[in-house]
């Protein structure tokens, strides 16, 4: 998804620049481990989609990822992270080939319909054996100061201060539709950059459970002691696992 890789690639220069990437990394660590308790299954196989600081978690074999760009393929191989890229037009070949995929940023909602957003749905959900991790915000009961923009972040190293905003346009005639982007203002660069526009729908609860158990999923969690905050804004976001019976 082309829109994704540059959300990744926001990610990235968040990352590159978070003088505290270690903490953000631990952070996603203990979601992991704590999904992995709350299945009672830890998986060896593990797909990532999109550049997220998931990738430098501790996996038991090299992970594989799809949708992020050769600039982020490139810093994983600088880090020294063993992983294994896919090209998404060879997905087919890798039917329920992961015991976990994660789809964090809220993946889901980076869509043009309705029908985008089962298809995207249904065609992650074909990969994993065990469970699908994904992000959503409580789009039922969002606050109204969150729908033009989401709250900023401020990242920080030794040679920058980064501002990352994303702002955010509702379409006037479908409330379930928006366009976003998001803005990189180097402060000590006194530089901007921007990735985006974004085309986007909301996605509740109920609908994802629907659509993923079109999709063969058997089990739908909402984890309420586990919360996820990306690279590139301060709201936090609700994990969820999506399980399948294998």
């Amino acid at each position: 998804m082309l829109d994704f890789i540059q959300v990744g690639d926001a990610n990235l220069l968040a990352f590159k620049h978070n003088s505290r990437r270690l903490d953000a990394v631990a952070k996603k660590q203990e979601i992991l481990d704590s999904i992995g308790l709350y299945h009672n299954m830890i998986p060896n196989r593990v797909l990532c989609v999109g550049f997220s600081s998931f990738l430098f978690a501790r996996y038991q074999q090299p992970v594989s990822v799809i949708d992020i760009s050769s600039e982020a393929q490139a810093y994983l191989t600088d880090q020294g992270i063993q992983f294994n890229y896919i090209a998404r037009e060879d997905l087919d070949r890798y039917y329920k080939k992961f015991d976990a995929v994660i789809a964090v940023d809220e993946y889901f909602t980076y869509a043009d319909s309705d029908q985008d957003q089962r298809d995207q749905v249904e065609k992650i959900c074909n990969l994993a054996q065990e469970y699908v991790i994904t992000t959503l915000r409580d789009y039922k009961n969002q606050d109204y100061r969150d729908r033009e923009f989401s709250q900023p972040s401020l990242i920080r190293d030794t040679d920058d201060s980064i501002i990352f905003l994303e702002s955010h346009q509702w379409d006037l005639r479908d409330r379930s539709k928006w366009n976003s982007v998001i803005y990189a203002i180097g402060q000590s660069r006194n530089s901007l950059e921007t990735f985006g526009l974004f085309n986007r729908r909301t996605m509740y609860f109920k609908q994802l459970a629907n659509f993923s158990a079109t999709s063969g999923a058997v089990g739908f969690s909402v984890h309420k002691d586990l919360m996820y905050k990306g690279l590139t804004k301060r709201n936090y976001e609700h994990v969820i696992t999506v399980k399948f019976d294998q």
